[in-house]
């Protein structure tokens, strides 16, 4: 049984009147985390902070009209369901996460709020065979799409006429989802939990084909399990994460060849040419996993590189004292 998954839903599961109670506290929370965005913009960039006030209004109508339609199907009692009782359902960040990162970084954030939950109608109106409750499904649907041009014109109207063209935008943000964030998580699990036992053995036995032999089943055991890891915890179909089959296969190789790396060396017989090279081999990952969160996650360089050889630093550190001891 997976931790945290053994009592969520799957979204094919719900009931009909399961599914609008998740669109009215799905329109709940993203009005508030419209309004949360507005009152942080509210100084520096007052339109923009009056975009946000104007989304969050319509979510706000958007959930009355759920409510409206719930209430004549079903009554007024409300079942509670939120993302989080869903497995696969697209989740939000919280709103310290993009709290300093600036206008850009927000509007991304209500760009991708809006085509998750254009695309959760979509799949919802499909699902429904009540011609009303399709209908509504279907206009906020066209409503969703449409709140996702207005975070569009935050771009022309404060990042200048240069601002990436929405169709690259949007096929960078879904490799990204798909391919880089499960890769670089499985590239720093494998590159970083595997140096304890692999440098202990080196430094236990200071038998290098002892280390490489269990460098290898590290890195693939951890592999194995990081690719069914990602590819049972969500089937895409509402996160728009892409396929599940890709991520876990980025998940799984990322962290098998992270592993390697610094397990390959010891292919070399002479034990310390093996572990010098195998060091070399491990700062030049930390910082190829630090350069990658820059470029594609908006991680400061320095914190990145900070975090990652220090915490690569312990683990190597932890190995080497055991081993030896």
């Amino acid at each position: 049984m997976i931790p945290g998954f053994a009592h969520r839903r799957r979204f094919d599961d719900l009931s009909e009147q399961e599914i609008i109670a998740l669109a009215i506290s799905s329109e709940e929370d993203d009005a508030r985390i419209y309004r949360s965005y507005a009152e942080q913009l509210r100084d520096d960039f007052p339109e923009s902070a009056k975009v946000f006030d104007g989304m969050a209004l319509e979510e706000d109508e958007h959930r009355r009209r759920l409510i409206d339609l719930h209430t004549a199907r079903f009554g007024e009692v409300i079942p509670l369901i939120r993302r989080e009782h869903v497995s696969g359902f697209y989740a939000r960040r919280p709103v310290w996460l993009v709290q300093n990162l600036g206008l850009d970084r927000i509007r991304q954030e209500a760009e991708m709020m809006e085509r998750d939950a254009e695309r959760f109608y979509q799949t919802a109106a499909a699902r429904t065979t009540d011609a009303d409750t399709r209908k509504l499904l279907g206009d906020l649907a066209a409503a969703e799409a449409g709140h996702t041009d207005k975070a569009a014109d935050l771009t022309a109207q404060h990042l200048g006429p240069d601002a990436i063209a929405a169709e690259g935008d949007t096929a960078h943000r879904q490799f990204v989802l798909t391919w880089v964030q499960p890769g670089l998580a499985g590239l720093m699990d494998g590159s970083v939990s595997t140096l304890a036992p692999i440098f202990a053995t080196a430094f236990a036995t200071q038998d290098t084909w002892t280390t490489f032999l269990v460098g290898l089943a590290a890195s693939v055991g951890a592999g194995i399990s990081m690719g069914f890891t990602e590819a049972a915890s969500d089937d895409g179909a509402i996160s728009g994460r892409g396929s599940p089959v890709k991520r876990g296969i980025a998940s799984g190789v990322m962290t098998t060849v992270g592993g390697l790396g610094h397990a390959l060396p010891y292919l070399i017989p002479h034990f310390w040419t093996a572990t010098i090279i195998a060091m070399v081999v491990v700062f030049v990952e930390l910082w190829a996993i630090a350069w990658i969160q820059k470029k594609y996650m908006d991680t400061p360089f320095l914190r990145a590189a900070f975090q990652v050889v220090v915490g690569g630093a312990l683990v190597f550190a932890a190995g080497v004292l055991i081993g030896s001891g």
